[in-house]
């Protein structure tokens, strides 16, 4: 790494922090959480947000978090995003983004390419200044956030997986959701491979454009045999997305390693109870659309879906209109149990309020139907009722595990 010049930080987080531990602490942050200037064990010093005063010739790099509207933003000078102060350091690398999936694309590109020396990092978890800089590839989970404030660097290869409004607290319309999301577009070059849904309002680029719309267009576009791909749903999507990856950059299709990838648990983790009953865990169906796509994976069968939580005021029409094609009936729990029993009233859906996770199984399990399928996918924040997406998905596991025959 060839970058020595010591930016000023906005917010003490994982990012930054590890930006000024990779340049021998030293560092200046400023942080809304710190009521006065102190310094850390790395010699960094961190005052208050509302101490920022910009000059001309510095450099601030900021934490992602951070929207548009926070005064620091507002008033720095040279504002660079985590990805442009490494731009000239960063080697070839792919980005993924999209409202769903990417964390789970992100893995299984970087599990058929590991044998290439891929690393990953970003949004995934690992900051950029903590990635091996000999690597031939990085493989970089890009968030919204860091793509709305990265104006200088660019990927190689930018993958695009369909997206929903989402985060408009922060972004403010789904316009400038959509916008931030194909911002990449802007500064890739000629011969970039730009794989990205159909549909969007595409920026003016210099990048080699695929639209795609299904895994059948993905199949006859690269070559790819889906039958051959061990999963179904979203995951299907994202596998053959990562397969067409490594078609582009080395000709080939390795059905085996992508059938040996092991998905992330809480994301549609199948599980059995005492009487051999399917349960899915989906606790990680944060948003509407994680929870779409899972109702999709299992559309022939009959579902009894968990659902609720914090929604952050999101428009649920879209789901009760899928619902209306299913064989479903759904048990409510969490903030917005109640209004989503309205809204199953409204479009004729089975419903059941819930109220707690312990009380959907409990009813699931006296209703529990041979072929059925009960299924966690809340599409909201879990927040209201466990400490996290993981916490709610690990009281799932348990009360099914503990039910008596």
């Amino acid at each position: 790494m060839n970058i020595t010049t010591k930016p000023i930080l906005f917010g003490y987080g994982l990012t930054t922090k590890a930006i000024a531990s990779s340049l021998g602490g030293g560092c200046t942050f400023y942080d809304d959480n710190a009521k006065e200037t102190y310094i850390d064990k790395e010699g960094n010093t961190i005052h208050p947000s509302s101490l920022f005063k910009p000059t001309p010739n510095s450099i601030e790099v900021t934490t992602p978090s951070l929207p548009p509207s926070h005064p620091l933003i507002a008033k720095a000078q040279n504002l660079h995003s985590e990805y442009d102060y490494f731009a000239d350091s960063m080697p070839f690398s792919i980005w993924i983004s999209g409202t769903n999936g990417k964390t789970t694309t992100t893995q299984m590109l970087t599990h058929l390419l590991a044998k290439r020396g891929a690393v990953n990092g970003g949004n995934i978890g690992t900051p950029l200044a903590l990635l091996d800089y000999k690597a031939p590839i990085w493989i970089l989970e890009s968030s919204s956030f860091t793509l709305h404030h990265t104006n200088i660097a660019s990927p190689n290869i930018y993958l695009l997986l369909p997206i929903t409004p989402d985060h408009l607290d922060w972004h403010s319309t789904p316009a400038r959701y959509e916008a931030d999301k194909l911002k990449p577009l802007l500064a890739m070059r000629e011969g970039e491979l730009a794989l990205v849904p159909k549909g969007l309002n595409l920026p003016q680029t210099s990048a080699f454009v695929v639209e795609y719309d299904s895994v059948e267009f993905l199949a006859e576009y690269f070559d790819i045999d889906s039958s051959q791909v061990e999963f179904k749903g979203a995951f299907l999507e994202d596998a053959m997305l990562s397969l067409a990856i490594t078609k582009v950059l080395f000709d080939e299709v390795d059905y085996a390693q992508i059938n040996s990838f092991q998905r992330d648990a809480h994301r549609q983790q199948e599980i059995r109870d005492h009487k051999d009953r399917l349960w899915i865990n989906d606790s990680k169906a944060t948003n509407l659309d994680a929870t779409i796509q899972a109702l999709k994976g299992y559309k022939d069968q009959y579902i009894r879906l968990i659902i609720g939580g914090e929604d952050k005021g999101a428009d649920l029409t879209p789901i009760f209109e899928l619902m209306q094609t299913l064989n479903i009936q759904i048990y409510t729990i969490g903030k917005n149990h109640q209004k989503l029993d309205k809204l199953a009233k409204e479009y004729n859906i089975k419903s059941q309020i819930s109220q707690t996770l312990e009380n959907a199984i409990t009813q699931i399990d006296r209703e529990y139907q041979k072929d059925d399928i009960a299924l966690l996918s809340p599409a909201g924040a879990s927040f209201d009722q466990f400490k996290s997406y993981v916490d709610r998905g690990e009281n799932f596991i348990r009360l099914v595990k503990n039910l008596k025959s």
